[in-house]
């Protein structure tokens, strides 16, 4: 029987390299995104070029009734899931004084609960089938606190502590749960990015930042996200780190206090302290 994965943020970016690359494999795909038009030419795209068979489900994952919706309909077209991968997810950056709990809701809403919400939906039936498959798209963020990024490294912390538990929980119960651990990946992750600063000026010198950051040719890909992915699905790990932030834990590991220095003076901006 052909297996199958479902990933969520598949319209673009990590989401979709990670549908080519086990498009490749041979897996049946169904992918899950917010915007229906980008989702389902991803979706034509590889049912066009593969041996596969592919289902686009729009879905806004911070709602558990579309969440459930999802889940019953790709059971319903495929019988199994095999592998889960949760990606969708946004980027925050300033001043953590300048976030509206409303930017605080939208981040965890997204990071966190959109994970939450597809893992308990579709873990009965991994249970029953005593076998299965979680990926969750951490960040360095997980491991390493990123001054003027805390809500999302909030999200990345608790997205780090829940894999880690799941994995030490379910893996007797024949399923695997992994965590992957990029730093910044070079995708348009900016379209629904939230920035704040101390004026206007701050809060565009942000975003510039990581436009600029986003054209350093060393900046890893989305396809390397992808690969980590299908590394830690075929070998049953718990953490894959990929690239450059194999080095950043390393290096924090060992002198924390450098990194944090690193990380506050980078996003500091116009944020002075006294």
């Amino acid at each position: 029987m052909t297996a199958t994965i479902l990933i969520t943020g598949g319209s673009q970016g990590i989401g979709k390299a990670t549908a080519y690359r086990f498009a490749q494999e041979g897996y049946n795909i169904i992918l899950a995104a917010r915007q229906s038009d980008r989702l389902n030419a991803v979706a034509d795209e590889l049912s066009g070029r593969f041996s596969i068979k592919t289902l686009a489900i729009p879905t806004d994952v911070r709602d558990p009734a579309q969440v459930n919706i999802l889940i019953q309909k790709a059971l319903n077209e495929f019988m199994a899931i095999d592998v889960l991968v949760n990606n969708s997810g946004i980027y925050v950056s300033g001043p953590i004084e300048q976030f509206t709990l409303e930017e605080w809701h939208r981040t965890l809403d997204t990071n966190l609960w959109g994970y939450i919400h597809t893992i308990h939906a579709l873990l009965p039936h991994m249970l029953l089938r005593e076998k299965g498959t979680i990926i969750n798209l951490c960040s360095i963020g997980g491991t390493v606190p990123l001054a003027y990024l805390v809500p999302y490294t909030t999200s990345k912390y608790a997205i780090n502590g829940m894999t880690q538990a799941l994995y030490t929980e379910l893996a007797p119960k024949g399923i695997h749960v992994g965590g992957i651990y990029p730093n910044l990946i070079k995708t348009n992750f900016l379209e629904r990015a939230i920035f704040t600063g101390r004026d206007e000026n701050d809060q565009q010198m942000r975003r510039q930042q990581v436009e600029q950051l986003m054209n350093n040719p060393l900046i890893e890909k989305p396809e390397d996200v992808a690969n980590a992915v299908w590394d830690a699905v075929q070998h049953k790990k718990e953490k894959v780190f990929v690239g450059s932030a194999q080095a950043t834990e390393g290096v924090y590991t060992i002198v924390p206090s450098l990194i944090r220095w690193v990380i506050r003076k980078t996003f500091q901006h116009k944020d002075v302290a006294k």
